[in-house]
């Protein structure tokens, strides 16, 4: 039961709506709470007790820290003026600790349910090349819907307990709800605790302007899939499914076809999660601002995946940037090294294990670990550069504003997103670099208008509908971008013109959507992360 299905708009949604509205004030976050949790057995059964696991096991490690940092202060009041240091110190350990063991034991059942046969399956690989005939076996594991989402949350609440920034929830039903919460689940956005959890709880009523905007937000998001991202997967199952048979012009545009893709889908989907939040009054994080408007790679991860790059800069590079490794680094750059390569390294540092980690989330495979070293190399190519631009702009030799400038920098930084997104949807690393090397021969670009691309199960007016389709979406990116829209949104436009553009939205839904006769529903993509 994904967000775009009839069952979830028109069965699921309406029943938790309803059953909340009549319930009592102080019950509705149970309400919500059923719902999440029967939501998640549509999708993965039994596998269940794994979020329930983490939900208590979160819950009581916060507790633990908690009751640990308050008899750690009752413990320094008591001694001497000498001995508080050393008692700080001291409870500062055992913080860390119940940190470690929380956070190392989130990791670790994602890694087993997660990586275990990756890791398997690449070590039997170097025992085979030693001549060895004893393998390890794999295992059947089955993954839990969303656990990538919901780790980095639980991890996200017990570091922010840690640092004081929230106290511990005493409520086991408000952890839950923050952890579980439906429209979250299946692909983020990934929440800290301060933006959901008391908006979760607070039970407030409906509303009719809430109900409204929650309604348009779906059927934006049920636009880009349906109308743009559905169609075009036929496309990209047909050349990245059978990459040997193309080359050239045509691996381009299977690159360039799959962000675009992966791009309407996921925002889109993330459309259809933040408006159901809304319906129940409910503000969810953005996580898209219009990524394809960047001018380097730095700013297009600042717009893609936004609570992604927030939780890995939070409780990654943050603690990196902070440590002793990067303190001694900066001592030992500050002799030996200069002020430009000191700040090199420091970003080195600070950046690798986020982008390996980003490689790794996304799952166990070699292209998505060189898909997280590929960014990684990219940023600290732009962080090595950045003196010489600057250099040239204040000696007024660039200017970096000028509008030439702009499209050069958007340009480049489209290129670098289709290589990176060429890797990222290969089927396996050897793929990617086979399809990579493939554009450079036998480009073929006739086959861009010969009817080569009527053959992928698209015709003309599927390639029609998605092109007007991306066109209305980079007119509204446009508008956003640039703050035309008034104060309120839609909400604030006259009655006729509103009602124009919902009526509009509606029909091209019904009458643009890829789905019926002919049309298979394609899942989300990153559901499966």
């Amino acid at each position: 039961m994904a967000y775009h299905t009839t069952a979830y708009l028109f069965v699921f949604l309406p029943i938790v709506l309803l059953a909340y509205q009549v319930a009592p004030k102080r019950y509705r976050w149970s309400v919500l709470l059923a719902a999440s949790y029967a939501f998640f057995w549509t999708i993965s059964k039994g596998l269940l007790v794994y979020l329930l696991g983490t939900t208590v096991f979160v819950h009581y490690i916060g507790l633990w820290l908690d009751v640990t940092k308050q008899n750690g202060r009752e413990e320094e009041a008591q001694k001497l003026p000498e001995e508080k240091g050393e008692c700080r110190k001291r409870n500062k350990r055992r913080e860390r600790g119940i940190l470690a063991f929380g956070v190392l034991t989130l990791l670790a059942v994602l890694a087993y349910l997660k990586y275990y046969n990756f890791f398997v399956e690449n070590v039997n690989q170097l025992l085979v090349l030693q001549g060895s005939r004893t393998l390890l076996a794999t295992k059947k594991l089955m993954l839990p819907i969303g656990i990538s989402f919901y780790t980095l949350q639980a991890i996200g609440y017990l570091a922010d307990v840690y640092w004081n920034k929230i106290p511990a929830e005493r409520h086991l039903g408000k952890v839950a709800l923050f952890l579980g919460f439906f429209p979250q689940i299946m692909e983020g956005p990934i929440a800290m605790y301060s933006q959901t959890a008391d908006a979760l709880w607070a039970g407030a009523s409906l509303r009719s302007e809430h109900l409204a905007q929650g309604c348009i937000r779906i059927l934006w998001g049920l636009f880009k899939k349906l109308i743009i991202a559905d169609r075009l997967y036929v496309l990209v199952e047909a050349v990245f499914g059978h990459y040997a048979d193309y080359s050239g012009a045509m691996i381009i545009v299977a690159a360039v076809a799959y962000t675009v893709q992966l791009y309407m889908e996921f925002s889109g989907c993330m459309d259809m999660v933040i408006g159901s939040g809304q319906l129940f009054g409910i503000t969810l994080p953005e996580n898209f601002r219009r990524p394809f408007a960047s001018r380097n790679a730095a700013e297009f991860w600042r717009r893609w995946h936004m609570t992604l790059g927030v939780w890995f800069k939070t409780y990654v590079f943050y603690p990196v940037s902070v440590s002793g490794l990067m303190k001694k680094w900066n001592r030992f750059g500050k002799k030996h090294c200069g002020k430009y390569l000191t700040r090199l390294g420091a970003s080195a540092i600070a950046l690798f294990p986020v982008w390996l980690c980003n490689g790794l989330w996304h799952g166990p495979q070699w292209n998505y670990i060189f898909y997280g070293m590929y960014y990684f190399v990219i940023l600290l190519v732009e962080t090595a550069v950045e003196p010489v631009w600057q250099k040239m702009a204040d000696a007024g030799v660039l200017h970096r504003d000028a509008v030439g400038v702009r499209c050069l920098q958007v340009v480049r930084t489209w290129i670098i997103i289709f290589v990176g997104e060429l890797f990222f949807r290969a089927e396996n690393l050897q793929a990617g670099f086979a399809m990579f090397a493939s554009i450079f021969r036998d480009f073929a670009v006739q086959k861009l208008w010969d009817g080569t691309l009527l053959g992928f199960g698209l015709d003309l007016a599927d390639y029609v509908a998605v092109i007007a389709g991306c066109i209305v979406v980079g007119i509204v990116s446009g508008i956003q971008e640039r703050k035309l829209l008034p104060e309120g949104g839609l909400q604030a436009m006259r009655l006729p013109v509103r009602w124009t553009i919902y009526y509009a939205l509606i029909f091209a839904v019904i009458i643009f959507g890829a789905y019926g006769v002919g049309y298979q529903q394609v899942d989300l993509i990153y559901a499966g992360f």
